[in-house]
């Protein structure tokens, strides 16, 4: 296969390992590919373009021959090449690109992980995700360089607090976040899920309070609640894209926390396909 590069960034083709249950909706998917050795990430919520092959199909369709076109700004959407050539593929040939999160790196041998969410009406990714299966191809849209601009959760280094928000898509950014931060950093995280059974142990060094709530009360536990003592916190919220919105609104007007000091990621929005929500930019 042809390598196409957009430092920091490139192709990695991969296939399935290995699959596991980690709750009622929520599935883990190693992966693995002699490409990996050029995988580099410093993880935290590191993102990740994800081509999954239709029904039917062996492999995903990604004309990564045709390069990276007029602009290397980008990893993805790069107005040419690899971007308009499987743009202009018929939907039901042209693969079905997601974002994720990198869950976990490891080496010898090299394997990432990668959790997936499923739910009911499945799309295209939750279904595939289960029904994967040791072998499965894909291919990996990431990062050739471990410092790199698909890792959003960057505090100041003068923060006191760590404050962290996210519904069941950004789980495995926040289980990753936490995992790289040191010991006795203080951080508070309100974690939501639809299915109290999802709730589990986190791994971390850090001195963290951890509150896992039902799906949607999250602004209205934050609302009763005083912001943690601190003078410089330091917020990571993401999720849904509404509901990214009103906590930083929270975040910002009623705690009073300086905007530049928090950083808002929208995963998914109610109604909208990931497609729909890349066209509506």
């Amino acid at each position: 296969m042809t390598t196409a590069v957009a430092a920091p960034f490139r192709f990695f083709a991969l296939h399935v390992v290995r699959t596991r249950r980690l709750g009622p909706s929520l599935v883990r998917v190693s992966f693995a590919g002699e490409d990996l050795r050029h995988f580099f990430s410093d993880g935290r919520d590191q993102s990740l373009s994800l081509f999954l092959p239709h029904p039917g199909q062996d492999a995903p369709v990604v004309p990564v021959e045709l390069g990276w076109g007029s602009s290397r700004s980008s990893a993805a959407e790069s107005g040419g090449g690899w971007w308009q050539g499987w743009r202009e593929l018929p939907d039901d040939v042209r693969a079905v690109m997601r974002s994720y999160t990198l869950r976990e790196m490891r080496r010898d041998p090299d394997e990432i992980d990668v959790d997936f969410v499923l739910h009911t009406p499945a799309g295209p990714a939750s279904a595939w995700a289960g029904r994967a299966r040791a072998g499965d191809r894909v291919l990996l849209l990431g990062p050739a360089v471990a410092d790199n601009r698909a890792i959003r959760f960057q505090p100041p280094d003068d923060t006191d607090l760590v404050l962290l928000r996210g519904d069941e898509t950004a789980l495995p950014a926040i289980a990753s976040i936490l995992a790289s931060l040191p010991a006795g950093r203080r951080v508070r995280a309100w974690l939501e899920v639809r299915d109290a059974r999802s709730a589990r142990h986190l791994a971390t060094a850090a001195d963290a309070e951890i509150s896992w709530l039902t799906d949607g009360t999250c602004l209205d536990v934050l609302r009763a609640a005083p912001l943690p003592p601190a003078e410089r916190p330091y917020a990571w919220i993401a999720g849904e894209s509404g509901s990214v919105k009103a906590l930083r609104r929270h975040f910002v007007r009623e705690w009073g926390i300086d905007r530049r000091r928090v950083t808002f990621v929208g995963y998914w929005r109610q109604g909208m396909t990931e497609e729909q929500l890349r066209a509506a930019g």
